[in-house]
């Protein structure tokens, strides 16, 4: 009866996993077929950046036939599934909720909530202020009788990598809180690790980033700071987490 019991558990929990995933698909696709018909608008949009930058009578080129179609239809899948992530998370959160103590609820809901709130705000830095920095430096170092004539799918490659590598990189205090909050370090250890962390924020910087001194500075300065906004968070977490634990024992 025992052996029945667990099967019938896990067998529930699957059905509950497949109902969540199909709906954060129909979800994503509502979000893909509204976006859809802006998908050229919002290329456009995304173009702005470059386009302002670029010498008179230069423009974006196609070079693929079926370029000016899949380019901004792979840009609108991409803005769906950005624009979609809370609710995908949230259909994530609702699965694994209900195993999870009090405690534990407590602490995920702000950092799934500032995880997504640091996502946003890294690519919203990424558009406004290191993209049209980056271009403009790019078009000012063109050697002369060189026509600066990007591909629109290199484009919109290399402004989706930019995108998550700031995204991504943004979400560096909530890292920092998770891996105190499961004791692997101490706030303390990383105030240590203050210098030994700058001179891997500029590596890590100079990998992910293009081949220019002003994107690399602009994604490394940011996380230096975010680094001490997570030492700051974390030294705010961690004794309540010892005094809670204290309490419950």
């Amino acid at each position: 009866m025992a052996g029945a019991d667990g099967e019938g558990h896990l067998f529930d929990h699957l059905l509950e996993l497949r109902s969540r995933i199909l709906r954060g698909i129909v979800g994503l696709g509502v979000v893909l077929a509204a976006l859809l018909p802006f998908a050229n608008k919002l290329y456009a949009r995304l173009s702005q950046p470059l386009v302002d930058k670029l010498p008179e009578g230069a423009h974006l080129i196609a070079v693929e036939v079926a370029s000016p179609f899949f380019a901004p239809l792979k840009l609108a899948f991409f803005a769906a599934l950005v624009l979609s992530m809370p609710w995908l998370l949230y259909q994530a959160w609702a699965f694994v909720a209900p195993g999870l103590y009090k405690r534990e609820k407590n602490l995920a809901l702000p950092l799934l909530a500032s995880s997504l709130l640091l996502f946003y705000a890294g690519c919203a830095f990424a558009f406004f202020v290191v993209l049209p920095s980056v271009f403009g430096f790019l078009t000012m170092v063109t050697p002369e009788g060189v026509a600066m004539m990007t591909d629109i799918n290199a484009y919109l490659d290399f402004v989706l990598v930019i995108f998550l590598a700031f995204g991504l990189s943004f979400e560096l205090p909530v890292a920092l809180v998770i891996l105190v909050l499961m004791g692997w370090v101490t706030p303390a250890q990383l105030r240590e690790a203050r210098g030994y962390a700058i001179v891997g924020i500029f590596i890590l910087a100079a990998i992910i980033t293009p081949p220019d001194v002003v994107s690399q500075l602009m994604l490394a300065i940011p996380m230096c700071l975010l680094y001490e906004a997570g030492i700051v968070a974390s030294r705010m977490l961690a004794p309540r987490t010892a005094g809670s634990d204290a309490g419950t024992g």
